[in-house]
């Protein structure tokens, strides 16, 4: 299994491409800008998208998803409560900053992800988590049997995710993180949605948020 990143649009966000070992069947998680950028990405390492996968319906995790669902013909995950994020951008963010252009998708998720737990798409099976705090339908997937988990606005290198947006909460976000992420095996590799991956160990030890130093 192999996992590439791009870090894409003004705010620097990290889309995922999870590519597995059979036809390089790959999915992409959070296409959130640049989709020139991340089609080049699967032309220069010969990748077969078989879904897009979102942590989250923020604007800037979702910039590219109607150019990456239709270039690729492929199917949406998405958390069931963020279901109309999509099409709204009074919800996803993007209606709050008038500098950029609405941020919409052409139509609702394909798929919409309800029961946590256990989850297969393809070759792939991985945990999904439910974490809100950052954004109602904050979702993390852990890929256990490779060591690391792709976890959204939820936790960050030395920070957690912002909880002043609505539907933020910081109570919620830190209990999720401790009751889903913190009792993962130390050497569990974290790949964020903005900034470089680190360990769980990593920010037990360190991280400001989780030791109660800081909010």
């Amino acid at each position: 299994m192999d996992l590439y990143g791009a870090t894409v649009g003004s705010i620097q966000e990290n889309c995922y491409f999870l590519v597995g070992d059979n036809n390089r069947e790959t999915l992409i998680f959070d296409p959130g800008a640049e989709p020139e950028t991340l089609k080049n990405i699967v032309k220069e390492h010969d990748l077969n998208p078989i879904a897009i996968v979102l942590t989250h319906a923020h604007y800037d995790h979702i910039g590219a998803l109607n150019d990456i669902r239709d270039t690729y013909d492929i199917p949406v995950y998405q958390h069931i409560i963020e279901k109309e994020w999509l099409v709204d951008p009074a919800q996803n963010g993007s209606g709050r900053h008038p500098e950029i252009e609405d941020v919409i998708s052409t139509k609702p998720a394909d798929v919409h992800l309800e029961e946590m737990g256990n989850y297969s798409i393809g070759e792939f099976t991985f945990e999904m988590q439910h974490v809100p705090g950052h954004s109602p339908g904050s979702t993390i997937f852990i890929f256990k049997d490779h060591g690391f988990a792709i976890v959204g606005d939820v936790i960050f290198k030395g920070s957690v995710g912002r909880t002043d947006f609505p539907y933020g909460s910081h109570e919620t976000l830190i209990k999720g993180i401790h009751k889903y992420i913190t009792p993962l095996p130390g050497d569990t590799v974290l790949f964020p949605g903005h900034g470089g991956a680190t360990t769980v160990q990593e920010e037990i030890d360190s991280n400001p948020f989780l030791n109660g130093t800081s909010r």
